[in-house]
Order: C-alpha cells, then sequence, then structure tokens
C-alpha cells in the first residue's frame, strides 16, 4: 500500500472555489480527463448538502506489462462523489477508480474548507493497493507506477485548478469594471 498526500492554500474564498470545481474540466493542463458524466444530484432538503455523482473518463498511458499482465486499456473511469455544505462552508470529494479494480484501487479524497475570510485550504489524500497478495513484488511495482501518475495528475491539477480560478475571477472582476 502507498500513501500521498498534500495540503495547499488557494487564495480564494471558499465560495469561489466551490463555484472553481465545477469549471475545472476540461482544462489542457489536465488533458487526461476526456469526459464527465454526472448521474446523479440531490439537494437535502434538511441540510441543504448537495451531493453529485460524477464519473471522469480518463486517458492514462499504462506500461505495457500491466496491459500484457492484466488487460484493459488506456481508457479509464473514476467514479467520484461529492458533497457541497454551503451552511458549514465544506466540500469533500471521493473518489474510486473502477477501471481494473480488481488488480488495483486508488482511493482519493479531497476537502475544501476556509482558511480564512479570503483562502481556502485544499486538503488531498489517496491510498493505492495493488490487489496481488501472492505477487508482492508485481503488486508493488503497480502500486508505485500508480502513486507516480497520481502525483504527476495531482501537480497538474494544482496548476490547471489555480489557473481555473484566476481566470474566472478576472473575467468576473472585468465584467464588474465594465459595468
Amino acid at each position: 500500500m502507498h500513501f500521498f498526500n498534500q495540503v495547499f492554500n488557494y487564495d480564494h474564498p471558499w465560495s469561489h472555489v466551490v463555484i472553481g470545481m465545477w469549471h475545472k474540466y476540461p482544462n489542457p493542463k489536465c488533458s487526461h480527463v476526456v469526459s464527465i458524466d454526472v448521474l446523479d444530484r440531490s439537494v437535502d432538503p434538511v441540510t441543504g448538502i448537495i451531493r453529485t455523482e460524477r464519473v471522469l473518463g480518463c486517458k492514462q498511458k499504462a506500461p505495457g506489462w500491466i496491459l500484457k499482465m492484466f488487460g484493459g486499456s488506456e481508457d479509464a473511469y473514476v467514479r467520484e462523489i461529492s458533497f457541497i455544505d454551503p451552511k458549514n462552508q465544506r466540500a469533500s470529494i471521493s473518489s474510486v477508480n473502477m477501471s481494473l479494480n480488481n488488480v488495483a484501487q486508488c482511493l482519493e479524497s479531497v476537502e475544501y474548507r476556509p482558511a480564512s475570510q479570503t483562502h481556502t485550504s485544499f486538503f488531498q489524500t489517496a491510498e493505492i493497493t495493488a490487489r496481488m497478495a501472492l505477487w508482492r513484488s508485481v503488486a508493488d511495482g503497480v502500486e508505485r507506477w500508480m502513486l507516480q501518475r497520481f502525483q504527476d495528475n495531482a501537480a497538474l491539477g494544482k496548476l490547471a485548478f489555480t489557473d481555473v480560478l484566476r481566470n474566472l475571477w478576472e473575467e468576473r472582476n472585468l465584467q464588474a469594471v465594465a459595468a
């Protein structure tokens, strides 16, 4: 099992970050995400919490030995469930790979919380587990590859989301000045 985590503060208030979440894809910096399908969205009438379930389609170039050994393709799918709590200003997202899940699993958790009136804290963790107890060396190789891929995509995702936030709010500020 391998782990990844990072903490980061965005220079935007929580409300801006949550709006930006829905504008993150498509994004040239995260070109591996090629489709997003919303499966379900609901609002709890008592709490006001918004629950969204999506499937993200990705193109991930897997090493040839993984494809030869386990099959599959570069097409991968990820199930994502998010909860947005406007009252308590919390946004949490959990995701898990659907593709080759019988071989390896990547379970990701993300949370956005206000750090101040103008900044939002981002917390991200991932737990990567290969499901091959008999072949520990192969499992280790799969986990290391998945961890490296996750780290690379996380770095790209942070850059991409920073761009999305900057562009959204610069555009809004320009419109306000023009009005």
